[in-house]
């Protein structure tokens, strides 16, 4: 180190010119003194010391027990000078005064009085004697000359007792040829000599001066010489001393130690400490960072400082003034403490000498042994890095600083000055001394696989010493070396010398930097960044990228450099602190709780995460040939302890700073283990304090772990470059880059709390469990190497990220965090969860609320939808709409800077698919428990159409709500569908059923592989626009991890998608188009009914109510008054075309244009051969019949016996409503008995085709309506039962089955014998309306449009959905026709007849196996707890009750005896 010679007190010498030239003790009235010229304030220090601790008022008797308040005099000799003027420095040399040293002499003792004053008032006024000659000698005669001035001035003092008053002497002296900061062996030589020339002087003040404390003050580095003086310096400025050796950083700080550490020897063991009224203290002072000789700064600014660190040094025992002079700090005034009161000697602080107390010390073996089994290489030399086992390797290197370069590593303890030399052989990664038993190290282990290994460093000495090899690390460099270490080691690997075959052999090279730039980070944070940082180490990893073949790199992170802290403030432990704080003033300088130790905190996990983060972009996986793999185990480290609890010093070098030969051994396994463990589950903690033992490959997988092989069974790779977060924090969510993500949360079901994700196959009980961890929205368990989870995703970019569930347990439990859902939730708890979720984050301590940027994920509706069947007002999708905006209307309300997936829920039909689909691997009998509404209808069945349909409502109900722009006003907020779970693709085994290995042992909860997709398929959805978001999951898919992209680095909004929602399409009218071909009539007419084409038929007619004379197909003008518009009617209507309006016969008209019997407009006159009449029953059909029957005898259009005849028969609703005023009148047996009268007055009619259509389930009809129909007109007036029935459950139930009882009664008449007599005629029911749905609209409510205003009737829409319906059966053959109706809108639903059926289906032409024929037909699943009337409708109502409790007692699992 060499310095530069500074003088103190800038300013001062023109402040003192002009002033007397000696001290004198008195002066004029009104004149200053001269402490109070050099001090005017003299409050430069704030004095905070406890006088009353300082000690007893009787005066001391030993120098050893001296307390401040003893001291009565106060003197300095030597020679103390202020700055010269910068002005000047280059100038002439100015004429020499005989003031400024006197008088900065002056300014230090007066300072120093000034502190005792405190302890002691009637201190008397210091002195500083000018004590020089006219012919300039020597600094030693000078300081000789100084003290006898200084002995004759105290004698002459008549305040002063000389014999018995205590005094504080400061002998002020400086070394210019800078040999104090040499090695040792110069060093020795030079405190010799500078104690012999100060010896003159010593002796005379022993001699003569009784009772005396003398500070001995080294001012080398402090003051200096100004270039034209030689004042009090024992060595002239002349002579010259040049520094052998090492001139590192370390090496300049052991001189400083080992300088200071001589003084304090050769002063300990003098006379001047055998005495008990006399002793001479070594005070030195040296800065936090030495000067180079060539600055230009002069760091001392006032007397205040030096006088202060002073009075500090002598507070401090001897062997431990370890704090470095500061000259720009001011530092507060140190105290002395009750247990020592006294001023510090070397007797009472028991001091001892290191550089004489070095504890011999037996050879150390830290060896171990490996008992591996493999230890072969592979079969040929592998060509991936990804197959590389350890015997594959051939050459070993290391990059880094002086922790690889091995300082220290074999010193003695107590050597501090072997700290200097490099133990290359025992460096933990690359060092090759001894072997494995004695000495532990990568190399010695890689060496027992392959004893031919080449590269290891043996013996010491520099990086450029023979024996270092590819150990190319330095001591004292920083990050920014690293490039010029890579090619240094490359140049040697291609050399010849070490016979390496640079292209073949297989490389291990480690790279560890940091400790550094960690330590001079607060001098220069922008140098130090974590940007310039990694920049850094990314410019040596791309050299070895671009030019290095078959190389295995480990990237070692830098370590918690924190703990060393706690070994640098235990006083109980010896360390040479003075070399310490040097080494890392940023880490032990700054004070406990200070926001400099925090930045460092940060800083320094910044380091482990922006490198973590360089590796982990994919950025050094371009090459099958190349890694670098990141080695965690320092990233955590904790301070190994001794017995006592103390900091275990043994695991350091001597300067407590560098590791010893124990901690090399530890780092190596460290190091050794975490190549072995797969990324993601590698060791972040290394126990220093454990048995070193060395672990084995693997023998199913022996290859050394990398990025691509650690990937396990539900792991994923994410390869992303850029994982930077914004540069400020964004204020919009639209600006939102994964990085920014600092929260993530979930609500939902059991989907989302992870019920079964970790049940073993076939642990049915085990669904119970709540698999949090690893939840694919919300879970955290591991890594994203082995668990693939989007809070997994999301911490490769923030490694800080929280709200993570880990581990088991239900939501209230701590490690559920923020993943709120509950098993069995349904919609309507869902604001239940947002409130707990929004009260969580306000209360986490992790959680800045307002200023987090939160990723919350939303996923309900399958409880619902599994309860649905139960209470379908409860659970219709109108309700699915209200609750989930509520919850989403909290969220928007209370929760700011969030963005909100919401994702759809699992479709029934995939949960049947597989529960269905493998009866004998999935709990078939348990399926009424499980999900009873998806689970348990049959196929066709229509409660499994009524499933069907409630779900597309729920669905239309999550986009209804994000595209209604609702949550898109403000800019911290948004919510967006990810339609991922949209369209399952189920992976079907080879026997065709589904692979239920995905699953949970229950057949419907996703397993771990389910969920590994489901959060790849949710990340991809993030980063997809809007318009191109995915809605599609393959489960067998490879999914791959995107990317943000440099162009887009956002998570996809509506806003940042440029997308904009789409409008739907005005629908103009209710026509359809006609697709069919081939409309020609049979070519000649037919006499067979069962051979009837479309084309045939010539005149339609129709008898029935008011649903058949179109009552309320169009608004009314009056509100009492509803208009009957027959032209509009479904099943014989004929106004327009089938363009406009879709009616029976406008698809007729295609066939035939010439057909005849239609009715048009409201007019009775138009009616045509529409009977049906308002109001109209049962009873009423027979006289309709007669009436149509007449008509067409009497009409001259028709060629009664030639012309083939379409007649629709629908009758039922009114029967219905007023069953309850006379059920016997309104009895399923009067309600057929009145229809059989009816056909047969039909059946007198020649050539006639008669539809008789199911009543339709009436009750059904009002589902959902959500009281918005008018409730004055018919629904409520003309249907006095229905109203009744709505209040009272067995009512409806009695209602329904009444319902039931008229399909059934009809439905016999397509197989009535009476009826099939004849050719020319038949009877055909057509059971479109057996199962009536209601239609719904993309809220799930019912969908008014197919409505009129009573909500009773039907709309012009809805009297076209039933011309479709009715047209469709017709082309059906009996036996297997629709029995729902398809409420969806559609221009081409209309079926056409084939070539191969060209004709309306009959039971003959339908071909139906005669057993079947005369079989009853099938009874509606829906109706079994209600078939029997009495002690069956209890039973079916008793069924559904202790079904639902079953359920319900297995969802909360409250108990084994439900």
């Amino acid at each position: 180190m060499k310095l530069q010679l500074h003088i103190f007190l800038l300013g001062l010498l023109p402040l003192l010119l002009g002033q007397q030239e000696s001290i004198q003790a008195h002066t004029s009235p009104g004149e200053n003194t001269l402490e109070e010229q050099l001090c005017p304030e003299n409050q430069n220090f704030q004095f905070l010391c406890d006088l009353k601790k300082s000690g007893s008022d009787a005066p001391s008797k030993s120098v050893h027990s001296l307390r401040p308040s003893d001291i009565k005099f106060m003197a300095g000799i030597g020679d103390v000078e202020t700055r010269p003027d910068p002005g000047t420095a280059d100038a002439e040399k100015p004429p020499r005064t005989q003031t400024g040293p006197q008088q900065a002499c002056m300014g230090v003792v007066t300072v120093l009085s000034d502190i005792i004053r405190h302890f002691n008032t009637s201190v008397l006024r210091p002195v500083c004697p000018l004590g020089e000659r006219e012919v300039p000698h020597s600094g030693a005669e000078d300081l000789w000359t100084q003290a006898k001035e200084l002995v004759k001035s105290m004698q002459e003092n008549q305040q002063l007792d000389f014999q018995n008053d205590w005094k504080l002497i400061n002998v002020f002296f400086t070394n210019t040829n800078q040999c104090h900061l040499c090695l040792f062996t110069q060093q020795q030589s030079n405190v010799t000599g500078a104690m012999d020339k100060l010896t003159a002087t010593l002796d005379y003040l022993l001699q003569e001066v009784p009772k005396a404390f003398v500070n001995l003050v080294d001012l080398s580095e402090v003051v200096g010489v100004s270039p034209w003086r030689q004042g009090t310096q024992l060595s002239p400025a002349a002579e010259p001393c040049t520094c052998s050796g090492d001139t590192s950083k370390l090496s300049k700080l052991v001189a400083q130690w080992a300088y200071q550490e001589s003084w304090e020897h050769l002063l300990a063991s003098s006379k001047y400490n055998e005495q008990e009224s006399f002793a001479v203290v070594f005070q030195p002072f040296f800065y936090e960072t030495a000067l180079s000789p060539l600055s230009e700064e002069w760091p001392l600014q006032d007397a205040t400082t030096l006088a202060l660190n002073l009075w500090n040094s002598m507070m401090q025992p001897a062997g431990q003034k370890d704090e470095p002079f500061h000259a720009n700090e001011r530092r507060l005034m140190k105290c002395p403490s009750q247990e020592n009161p006294y001023l510090f000697t070397y007797r009472n602080s028991n001091y001892l000498p290191t550089l004489t107390n070095l504890r011999e010390k037996s050879e150390v073996r830290d060896g171990t042994e490996i008992r591996c089994r493999d230890k072969d290489p592979s079969d040929t030399i592998p060509t991936s890095v990804h197959r590389l086992k350890a015997a594959d390797i051939k050459v070993i290197g290391a990059l880094g600083d002086s922790l690889t370069a091995g300082n220290g590593a074999g010193s003695k303890p107590g050597d501090i000055l072997d700290v200097y030399t490099q133990y290359r052989g025992l460096s933990w990664s690359v060092g090759g001394d001894g072997n494995l038993s004695t000495t532990t190290t990568l190399a010695n282990i890689l060496r027992e696989f392959n004893p031919s290994l080449k590269g290891f460093s043996v013996g010491t000495g520099k990086e450029s010493s023979p024996g270092a090899f590819l150990n190319q690390a330095v001591a004292g460099n920083v990050a920014g070396h690293l490039p010029l270490q890579a090619r240094r080691l490359i140049d040697l690997m291609k050399n010849s010398t070490l016979k390496i075959n640079f292209q073949e052999d297989w490389k291990i090279i480690t790279m560890f930097i940091g400790g550094n730039d960690l330590c001079d980070f607060c001098k220069d944070p922008a140098h130090y960044s974590p940007q310039n940082f990694t920049d850094n180490i990314r410019k040596a990893l791309d050299i070895l990228h671009a030019e290095v073949p078959r190389a295995f790199v480990n990237l070692v992170k830098v370590l918690e450099i924190i703990n060393l802290r706690e070994l640098y403030n235990e006083k109980k432990v010896s360390c040479p602190r003075l070399i310490l704080r040097n080494l890392c003033p940023c880490v032990l300088r700054s004070e406990e709780n200070s926001t400099e130790l925090a930045a460092l905190i940060e800083v320094n996990k910044k380091y482990q995460e922006a490198t973590h983060q360089l590796v982990e972009s994919g950025r050094y996986d371009t090459r099958e040939d190349f890694t670098v793999v990141v080695q965690p185990f320092f990233e955590k480290v904790d301070m190994p302890k001794t017995s006592e609890g103390l900091p275990d010093s043994s695991f350091f070098a001597p300067d407590c700073f560098h590791f010893s030969r124990k901690s090399h051994a530890h780092a190596a396994s460290g190091l050794w283990t975490n190549m072995l463990e797969p990324v993601g589950q590698k060791t972040t903690r290394h126990d220093f304090e454990s048995e070193i033992d060395i672990v084995c490959p693997n023998e199913d997988w022996p290859f050394l772990r990398t990025y691509k092989n650690s990937v396990q069974g539900h792991g994923s790779h994410l390869l992303c470059q850029d994982r930077a977060p914004s540069a400020s924090p964004p204020t919009s969510v639209h600006s939102l880059r994964p990085a920014d993500i600092q929260v993530v949360a979930a609500l939902g079901d059991s989907l989302i709390a992870g019920n079964g994700i970790g049940s073993k196959p076939g642990d049915l009980a085990d669904v119970t469990t709540q698999y949090r961890g690893l939840s694919y929205s919300a879970g955290g368990d591991g890594s994203l190497e082995t668990v693939t989870t989007l809070p997994n995703i999301l911490r490769k970019f923030n490694s800080y990220l929280t709200g993570y569930a880990l581990g088991t347990g239900s939501a209230n439990s701590t490690n559920a965090s923020l993943n709120q859902a509950v098993p069995g939730a349904k919609a309507e708890e869902l604001a239940g969860q947002v409130q707990t979720l929004v009260q969580r984050m306000k209360d986490d301590q992790g959680v800045n609320f307002h200023e987090d940027w939160k990723v919350i994920t939303v996923q309900i509706g399958g409880s619902d939808l599994c309860d649905y069947c139960t209470d379908s007002n409860l659970y219709s999708a109108a309700n699915f709409f209200a609750h989930l905006r509520n919850a989403l209307d909290i969220l928007h309300r209370e929760v700011p800077r969030a963005l909100v997936n919401l994702v759809d829920f699992m479709s029934p039909s995939v949960m049947r698919q597989v529960f269905l689909g493998s009866p004998d691997k999935c709990p078939v009998q348990q399926a009424s428990v499980f999900c009873n509404c998806v689970l348990t209808p049959r196929e066709n069945s229509q409660e499994l159409a009524r499933l069907e349909a409630i779900t597309r409502a729920y669905q239309s109900s999550l986009r209804e709500l994000v595209e209604s722009g609702r949550y898109d006003t403000r800019e911290d907020f948004s919510v967006v569908l990810q339609p991922f779970f949209h369209n399952i693709r189920l992976p079907l085994l080879e026997d065709g059923r589904p692979d239920t290995s995905l699953f949970a042992p229950d057949c419907i909860h996703p397993g771990q592989k389910f969920h590994s997709q489901l959060a790849r398929a949710l990340w991809v959805n993030m980063l997809e626009p809007l318009g191109k978001k995915t809605d599609t999951l393959d489960l067998t898919a490879d999914v791959a991890l995107s990317c943000p992209t440099q162009n887009e680095p956002f998570l996809r909004t509506l806003r940042n998608s440029n997308y904009t929602y789409p409008t739907k399409p005005t629908i103009e009218n209710w026509g359809s188009d006609f697709l069919c071909t081939g409309w020609s009539p049979s070519s000649s007419v037919p006499a067979s009914v069962h051979k009837l084409r479309p084309a045939d038929i010539k005149v339609v007619a129709a008898l029935g109510d008011a649903l058949t004379t179109a009552v309320g197909a169009r608004p009314s003008n009056s509100s009492d008054l509803l208009v009957s518009w027959r032209g509009l009617s479904w099943s014989v209507g004929g106004d327009e075309a089938l363009e406009t309006h879709t009616t029976l016969p406008n698809i007729l008209k295609k066939f035939n244009p010439q057909i005849f019997g239609f009715s048009t407009g409201t007019q009775e006159e138009t009616a045509g051969l529409n009977v049906a009449m308002e109001g109209a029953r049962a009873r009423d059909m027979p006289a309709q019949a007669r009436d149509l029957v007449e008509r067409m005898k009497n009409s001259s259009e028709i060629n009664l016996e030639e012309d083939w005849k379409l007649i629709t028969l629908f009758i039922g609703g009114n029967d219905l409503c007023h069953y309850c005023e006379n059920p016997e009148a309104y009895s399923a047996g009067e309600y057929v008995r009145h229809i059989q009268q009816a056909l047969d007055i039909l059946y007198e009619l020649p050539r006639a085709f008669v539809n008789v259509v199911q009543v339709m389930e009436l009750a059904g009809l009002d589902q959902g309506q959500d009281g918005k129909c008018d409730t004055p007109l018919a629904a409520q007036s003309n249907c006095t039962c229905f109203r009744r029935s709505q209040e009272n459950m067995l009512e409806m139930q009695e209602l329904k089955q009444v319902n039931w009882n008229f399909q059934s009664g009809i439905s016999w008449f397509s197989y009535w014998h009476q009826y099939r007599q004849r050719e020319d005629f038949t009877v055909v029911v057509q059971p479109f309306l057996q199962n009536t749905l209601v239609p719904l609209n993309e809220r799930g409510g019912a969908d008014l449009t197919f409505f009129s205003e009573d909500c009773l009737h039907f709309s012009e829409r809805g009297h076209a959905e039933m011309a479709i319906a009715l047209w469709n059966n017709m082309l059906e053959p009996v036996g297997h026709k629709t029995t729902s109706n398809n409420f969806t809108y559609s221009r081409t639903k209309l079926k056409c007849p084939s070539p191969e059926r060209p004709y309306l289906h009959t039971l003959r032409n339908s071909r139906l196996p005669q057993d079947q024929a005369a079989a009853d037909p099938a009874v509606l699943s829906w109706v079994v707890p209600v078939a029997a009337a009495g002690g069956g409708l209890v039973v079916g109502v008793g069924t559904v009750m202790a079904w639902r409790a079953v359920r319900r007692c297995w969802r909360e699992h409250l108990s084994t005896s439900c």
